[in-house]
């Protein structure tokens, strides 16, 4: 288990990102005593399920459609 720094270093965002996620309740955390802490497995799952997959885009008459 790491802590919000680490896990902040982890993801490559902000320690204050990181606190918001726990805040809004949008990531997996536990408690342990007043301590946050976070597996390995609960920040690639967030990770994964943030992923946006690529569109292809056509442009057609100068307008651009999704193909």
């Amino acid at each position: 288990m790491i802590g919000v720094d680490d896990a902040a270093t982890y993801l490559s965002v902000p320690v204050r990102f990181i606190r918001r996620l726990v805040f809004e309740r949008r990531i997996r955390f536990y408690k342990v005593g007043k301590y946050v802490r976070f597996e390995q497995a609960d920040l690639d799952a967030f990770l994964e399920a943030e992923a946006v997959e690529p569109v292809k885009v056509a442009w057609r008459g100068g307008r651009a459609e999704v193909a």
